[in-house]
């Protein structure tokens, strides 16, 4: 009994324990089934991000293979051209992007040289952007000094047509000065309306103006002295461009194509240039097409402007002349008035009705390793005055003649034209050579000499003449150029002789009868003791050379240096008395500071 009560009450006893361990199991086990679910759930969503990983990874790898694709496939393509104004500044200036090969004048060309130089402003990191604009500074500032031989009270800017024959007195005193007026500033701004048409705009300005002598005779030098300011409009699916403002003449070389702010100006300190250099700047517009940006062609209109030489063909009192072919002759030609409104009333305006009107055209070819710049122009002008006769009639052969009315009179002047720019050794050495020659030219050319002299009967005669240069740029090394030119300006005569009665008078410009008698004596150029110099300039030719170095180049701007010597001669026609001439040695100097 004692084994069954114990048996008996082991079953009852141990009952309990059997539960709680088996729920303690059915709990354990639930619980890791429900761990088990959420490792479960967590596996899932890792594998489901990993996954998404995975996709973006092999998106990221096939775009950039795309992009690399794109890339090698753009290398092995020839780069398109730079947009036709972006050359002096260095290519991709029209799009706002750095340079980059292949292009044909990219960094240190002599493109490149020749802008810096100027200190023209080009798209870089000192460009400011208002919204797809751009605008770029420019300029530099400057120290010049100037030391001549022969004192001719001149700036930056040498009169080469005015150098004084040895009767004027100061001309025995030697002359310097230091100058900071051609210290100079402009802006670039560029636009592109849409990927083949791009706006410009350019101004350059500077301080070499003076009231009293301002005119539109060759720089248009008002103050402020605007050097240029013009608007350009570029169309690169027809190769078309337009431009309208105050720009270099059309007939000034360029270094490549017809495009602006390329004019191969003489790298010279003087300001005037030299003898030879075929230049104005003046307000005018333009139209050029370029054939692949190789062949050009170009028309404009410019502003127009007369210079006058020599003597009129009217007597000392004032009555009416006859020459000595029996040609009825005139009194008081008026050919200019004194400035009006907005003009300066101490100068004379020529009476212009018609703007000169120049053709041009430009080739770039390719020879091996070179290119070679040519150019072609030809230019047509109009000149015009008033012939007044003072009692309303002329003479015949001395015989008062039928009554003649005052009326115009109008002749025309026309000029052809070329120069070439040839890299004798790439990079390193230059060549240029440029020449004019037709008739009215004067105020084309550095010296200045005159237009237009007069007939016998009071009208106009174009003078003819002949422009040539010749200049070397040796690239010495990065940053060093030398430089030396020779250029001349050589005008021919025009003259005639009149009479009344027995009175013979000469007129016109060289005339062989002009009195020179004092032009090489102290004093005595203004008719003292029957001396005088009537000088009508002949001939003005000059030999220059120099160099500019960068003394420094980098982050902060640039700061240069040039030294230049020049020898100007100035001959007159021969006359009563000799061949007058003086030569004239000048030095210049220039520290400049491109901020830009």
């Amino acid at each position: 009994m004692k084994i069954s009560g114990n048996k008996l009450g082991g079953k009852r006893y141990h009952k309990p324990a059997i539960a709680a361990v088996a729920l303690g199991a059915l709990m354990s086990f639930q619980a890791g089934a429900a761990r088990a679910d959420d490792t479960a759930a967590e596996i899932r969503l890792l594998k489901e991000r990993l996954r998404q990983l995975e996709q973006r990874v092999a998106e990221q790898a096939r775009k950039e293979k795309e992009t690399q694709a794109q890339i090698q496939h753009a290398a092995a393509q020839p780069g398109p051209p730079p947009g036709p104004y972006a050359y002096p500044m260095g290519p991709g200036v029209g799009l706002g992007l750095p340079p980059q090969p292949p292009y044909p004048y990219g960094t240190n060309t002599l493109v490149e040289r020749l802008a810096k130089i100027k200190g023209y402003p080009y798209v870089g990191s000192s460009s400011l952007y208002l919204g797809g604009m751009s605008i770029t500074p420019g300029g530099f500032i400057e120290l010049g000094s100037i030391t001549r031989d022969h004192f001719i009270g001149a700036d930056m800017a040498t009169p080469f047509g005015n150098i004084p024959f040895a009767f004027v007195p100061s001309s025995h005193s030697a002359e310097f000065r230091f100058s900071a007026r051609r210290s100079r500033f402009s802006f670039l701004t560029l636009g592109d309306v849409n990927p083949t048409t791009h706006l410009s705009g350019f101004g350059e300005f500077d301080f070499l103006g003076a009231a009293q002598t301002a005119n539109t005779n060759e720089s248009n030098s008002f103050n402020p002295r605007i050097r240029q300011l013009y608007l350009v409009a570029d169309n690169d699916d027809f190769g078309a461009h337009l431009l309208a403002g105050q720009s270099w003449s059309l007939a000034t070389m360029n270094v490549v194509g017809i495009v602006p702010r390329t004019e191969n100006t003489p790298l010279v300190i003087d300001d005037q240039y030299l003898p030879g250099f075929t230049w104005a700047r003046q307000p005018q517009i333009r139209v050029t097409k370029d054939f692949d940006e190789t062949l050009w062609f170009a028309l404009s209109a410019e502003n127009p402007a007369t210079t006058f030489g020599g003597t009129t063909p009217v007597l000392p009192f004032g009555g009416t002349i006859v020459n000595t072919l029996g040609a009825v002759g005139a009194a008081f030609p008026q050919s200019s008035i004194v400035g009006g409104s907005l003009f300066n009333n101490g100068n004379a305006l020529s009476l212009n009705q018609m703007p000169d009107i120049i053709g041009k055209a430009a080739w770039d070819p390719t020879f091996f390793d070179r290119t070679i710049h040519f150019e072609v122009f030809g230019m047509f002008r109009q000149f015009n005055d008033r012939i007044i006769y003072p009692f309303g009639a002329g003479t015949v052969n001395g015989f008062l003649g039928a009554p003649i009315p005052n009326h115009n009179n109008q002749t025309v002047g026309d000029a052809v034209g070329g120069s070439i720019l040839l890299p004798i050794i790439p990079k390193v050495l230059d060549a240029r050579f440029s020449a004019m020659t037709g008739r009215g030219i004067g105020r084309y050319g550095a010296s200045q000499l005159a237009d237009v002299t007069f007939k016998s009967d009071g009208s106009l005669a174009p003078i003819p003449e002949t422009m040539l240069l010749a200049g070397l740029t040796w690239h010495a090394l990065p940053g060093l150029d030398f430089y030396t030119y020779a250029g001349e300006e050589d005008e021919n005569a025009s003259f005639g002789f009149s009479t009344v009665g027995p009175a013979h008078a000469a007129f016109g410009y060289g005339n062989p009868a002009f009195v020179n008698t004092g032009c090489n004596i102290e004093d005595f150029g203004t008719g003292i003791g029957g001396f005088a110099c009537t000088g009508n300039t002949k001939l003005v030719r000059q030999i220059t050379g120099g160099f500019w170095d960068d003394i420094y180049k980098g982050a902060f701007g640039r700061l240069a240096g040039g030294l230049q010597y020049s020898f100007t001669q100035k001959f007159a026609f021969a006359g009563v008395g000799g061949t007058p001439e003086r030569n004239e040695s000048i030095f210049f100097t220039s520290l400049r500071y491109y901020p830009f």
